[in-house]
């Protein structure tokens, strides 16, 4: 009948298990649930446990939002952006605090007289713009800045290059540094360079035509190795046996097409293949436009970028290098849903007014002291020092004063219970409350129940909730006393 299995010496060496006895799992009253209210000469003679399941979660999820106590906390140093985002598993706050030099938390105050709404795009005449912007087309199309592309997450795809081989990034652009290294079937004379691919996905679902230009630099031929060539353009990727990534143009079954023009299958609007190509072998960056790409008959399509070096047939030569650069999509597109206009006007101006708790002036101006001396209409809102706050419910963010940036900030904030298994647990105060919750939902949902035994467990189930709030309360008479002393004690003024 003994609860602890676990030794003293197991809990103390043990610091993830401390102060665990306090709590039960879900898991186990539901198991009790099942042996003590449910069965023959019982009020509930059967139930399943998938109903059972569900009430206990809901159970759970219910009270911990005003019985049991808010004991998630998150801890961050407030960026530049004065925005913080909210946890994973937030349902409310109970507190935003701001932390001092000596560690002491300081109340930040919610303000109500702002927010960060949808700015939305209007044109010069002040009409809702809905014109698609063609700078949110290609991510990263100057390959600038940071997770450009890898494997596996894009925005642009590639496998990684043949050993010998590299295709990366450098100096802000997109470079491919082949070798010769092919695999020899079935002989030596085939020696010649790996063809790479690079691609992005590009929603055109709002787009019937499009125009496209890039800027790539041909490597230089020499004795053994031809031009550099890169192809850029548009495909479906759906080109019979077409693997982006299969590099190897000497395969006899299944060999690379991306030294080909024929995987470039979206064309133009006059039936030219949607394809710009970069071979004149000067190492000298050139810039090319494709006009007028049709893709009204596609929702998406790929910007496709390949390279190939020709006929590198001498292996002890160094790599030949073929590079991208600024790749631009242009259109003229209306979409079907509002455009944002940046970032709003509201939001910029409240993070970068200074804040009235800032104002340190005893509130002498025109706006607290309009009757020449005397103090009258301060905001309470305002009465403060520390800082305000707001949450913006659309982005799923808390956005700051001006005079918290940089400053550590806590958020205390209360969850449903449901995140994780680990979390599914209740205090031993509220656990009675569980069960005549669990009771009452299973009772009140069945047809036959007679109404007097639904409201007996109604009222069981207030009751006990009422008791689980006053002990978890934790009141303690001393301290209570203390308080108390405090307010007896004479104001001078």
């Amino acid at each position: 009948m003994a609860i602890l299995e676990q030794s003293q010496y197991d809990y103390y060496n043990n610091p993830s298990a401390f102060g665990n006895y306090q709590f039960t799992s879900l898991e186990d009253i539901i198991n009790q649930f099942m042996v003590v209210y449910v069965g023959e000469e019982k009020i509930i003679s059967k139930s399943s446990r998938t109903d059972i399941r569900f009430h206990a979660q809901r159970a759970l999820a219910e009270l911990s939002f005003d019985t049991f106590k808010s004991i998630k906390s998150q801890e961050i140093e407030l960026p530049p952006s004065l925005t913080m985002p909210l946890p994973h598993d937030y349902v409310n706050y109970t507190r935003v605090l701001c932390v001092d030099n000596a560690g002491i938390k300081q109340p930040l105050y919610p303000t109500k007289h702002t927010q960060n709404p949808f700015k939305i795009k209007q044109d010069d005449n002040k009409a809702y713009d809905f014109i698609y912007p063609s700078d949110n087309i290609v991510a990263k199309g100057d390959f600038a800045g940071t997770n450009i592309f890898n494997f596996a997450n894009g925005p642009w795809y590639v496998k990684n290059a043949y050993t010998g081989d590299t295709v990366n990034v450098v100096n802000e652009k997109l470079t491919f540094s082949h070798g010769s290294n092919s695999p020899i079937p079935p002989s030596n004379t085939n020696k010649t360079s790996r063809a790479y691919a690079v691609y992005q996905e590009i929603d055109v679902s709002n787009i019937d035509v499009l125009d496209f230009s890039a800027a790539a630099t041909s490597a230089a031929a020499a004795t053994g190795k031809g031009v550099g060539t890169v192809r850029i353009g548009f495909s479906t990727l759906t080109y019979p046996d077409y693997d982006p990534f299969v590099t190897n143009p000497n395969k006899t079954i299944k060999p690379s097409l991306n030294n080909t023009d024929a995987i470039f299958d979206i064309f133009t609007v006059d039936g030219t293949r949607a394809l710009l190509t970069f071979n004149d072998g000067t190492g000298v960056e050139s810039t090319s436009t494709l006009a007028e790409v049709d893709v009204s008959n596609e929702t998406t399509v790929y910007l496709l970028i390949t390279s190939f070096i020709e006929d590198f047939t001498d292996t002890t030569l160094s790599n030949s290098e073929n590079k991208v650069d600024d790749l631009v999509i242009t259109c003229d597109a209306l979409s079907d849903v509002l455009q944002s206009g940046g970032e709003s006007s509201t939001w910029s101006r409240y993070k970068a007014h200074t804040p009235n708790e800032n104002d340190i002036n005893d509130y002498k101006d025109d706006k607290f002291w309009p009757l020449d001396g005397n103090r009258y209409g301060i905001d309470p809102d305002h009465a403060q020092v520390n800082g305000s706050f707001f949450i913006e419910q659309r982005l799923g963010s808390i956005h700051f004063s001006s005079n918290i940036s940089g400053k550590t900030v806590v958020l205390d904030y209360i969850s449903d219970g449901l995140g994780t298994e680990e979390e599914m647990k209740v205090h031993k105060f509220a656990e009675e409350a569980m069960y005549k919750w669990i009771a009452h939902a299973i009772l009140s949902t069945r047809i036959n129940t007679p109404e007097y035994i639904v409201q007996r467990y109604k009222r069981e189930r207030f009751a006990a909730i009422r008791n689980a709030k006053l002990r978890l309360s934790n009141f303690k008479l001393e301290e209570l006393t203390q308080i108390l002393r405090g307010k007896s004690k004479w104001i001078k003024h």
